[in-house]
């Protein structure tokens, strides 16, 4: 019985697994078709070259991502329209909430019933966005250089700042430099860990432990949202509660 237990538990993580790299997967096909729609060449299209960079970097086959691409050129895939949704979730802390959608009555209802749900408030477009600014963001992990080398060759390539930690380089430019920057820096250092357009907290909102609990199973339920894109907060959760709420 032990062993049969075992065996269910891990088919059940498995499971769990494939499902997210399933929804996972879907999602990166939304932006794929959306952004072929600008033309199917990546050299001459910035946006689709940086989905299918982003793909590619989550071991999307290429002939899934191909076959997204010749949706979208014949015609044949559904039209996703692109919405933004703001507002407040639990203690005050601000949320934008990306979405791409073919049914923006069903989205909108899920993302308010969410908001709802978990003691936040849906606001209108802009109650919250002036309180982000909008990045490109590309992110090396800390071994791949220097504190110091990567701030060089991070502003050569245009960029307007560098982060560094014991985990990470996070370098941050305007959205219009974005695909240079990117590309100047994947031909010194190699591919990068992950690379998008972000939006980046002016100020961050401290979340007590009560309220951490709650707001985390927020933007869960959102990223989870099939529809769902992407997920920005200007929250500040603490290491010692984050590691009590993952205990």
């Amino acid at each position: 019985m032990a062993g049969h237990s075992k065996f269910k538990n891990i088919m059940h993580r498995k499971g769990r697994q494939d499902a997210k790299r399933a929804k996972l997967f879907a999602k990166l096909g939304k932006e794929l078709i959306v952004a072929a729609r600008g033309g199917p060449d990546p050299e001459f299209n910035p946006r689709l070259r940086l989905a299918v960079a982003n793909a590619k970097a989550q071991n999307m086959p290429n002939s899934v991502i191909n076959r997204a691409v010749q949706k979208a050129v014949g015609g044949d895939a559904a039209e996703y329209e692109e919405i933004r949704y703001e507002g407040y979730g639990p203690g005050g802390v601000a949320v934008i909430v990306e979405t791409l959608t073919d049914n923006r009555n069903r989205t909108a209802s899920e993302i308010r019933g969410a908001f709802t749900k978990f003691a936040g408030s849906l606001g209108e477009t802009g109650s919250v966005a002036f309180m982000f600014e909008r990045v490109g963001l590309v992110v090396y992990p800390a071994a791949t250089a220097s504190a110091d080398d990567m701030f060089e060759a991070a502003l050569e390539a245009g960029a307007l700042d560098v982060e560094s930690t014991d985990g990470n380089h996070e370098v941050t430019c305007n959205p219009d430099d974005f695909s240079l920057v990117r590309d100047t820096l994947e031909e010194g250092f190699g591919k990068a860990e992950d690379a998008h357009l972000d939006w980046k907290p002016q100020n961050s909102v401290p979340v007590d432990e009560d309220t951490a609990g709650t707001l985390l199973q927020l933007l869960e339920v959102l990223e989870d949202n099939d529809d769902v894109q992407r997920v920005a907060a200007n929250y500040d959760i603490s290491n010692d509660i984050m590691e009590r709420l993952s205990a």
